[in-house]
């Protein structure tokens, strides 16, 4: 039996993993799709951390690699077999489906990320740096507005163009039900419960587990095929 992969260590780490990923995996698979958003965003905020763009540098990168290693713990459990958190597991399910468009893999994959993910990857960056949420709240907000400036990027590369669709259009309609900015605004907010409630393991698992679960749910409306 295959051992599970050693977590990445820092954005270079982080970086190396998601080119082999791109490198191994059929271009039109929807974890890749999601995979070659997710590498751009990691190499622009690679570059602004290393030009000292963010207040808190060690935080950022902190913050950064943690996250990227919820990903990554996904796609190994996924080639090992095993079991995904629930916020993935849509997309490793639907990946291969030929009905559903890049599109609504790159947003499914944004979707499990920052609503499940980002939460518990602030909540370990605070425990690591021993730190409370208000340290990282500008930095967040830095990487916000840079994320939701290439959310619209992506939109515009991977949405087919506008011969194609019209406002009635059931892929328009489906992903202009979700958006990052307030993706990121539940995430900030389930954070700073977790962080509130950090002394109760067990509510903290319970609420993780629910958080997981719904996020989980949406992600499966954005994997509606669409034909």
């Amino acid at each position: 039996m295959r051992a599970q992969p050693a977590p990445p260590t820092g954005i270079d780490g982080v970086l190396e993993r998601m080119r082999g990923l791109r490198a191994a995996l059929p271009p039109r698979d929807g974890v890749a799709v999601f995979n070659r958003v997710y590498l751009s965003v990691t190499e622009e905020i690679g570059r602004r951390a290393a030009a000292g763009e963010f207040g808190d540098g060690r935080a950022a990168a902190e913050l950064d690699v943690r996250f990227a290693r919820r990903y990554l713990y996904a796609v190994d459990q996924a080639s090992l077999g095993r079991r995904q958190p629930a916020c993935w597991q849509p997309l490793f399910q639907l990946r291969g489906h030929p009905a559903v468009q890049p599109l609504q893999f790159a947003l499914a994959g944004i979707n499990a990320h920052i609503g499940h993910d980002l939460a518990l990857a602030l909540l370990e960056t605070c425990r690591v740096l021993d730190a409370e949420p208000r340290a990282l709240q500008p930095d967040f907000r830095r990487i916000g507005a840079m994320l939701v400036a290439m959310e619209e990027r992506i939109r515009e590369e991977l949405m087919p163009g506008p011969d194609l669709l019209d406002v009635a259009d059931p892929l328009t309609h489906l992903v202009g039900s979700w958006t990052l900015e307030a993706a990121r605004g539940a995430a900030w907010a389930s954070f700073r419960t977790l962080w509130a409630v950090r002394h109760l393991p067990d509510v903290v698992e319970e609420f993780t587990d629910r958080v997981d679960a719904s996020v989980g749910m949406v992600g499966r409306c954005l994997l509606t095929p669409l034909g």
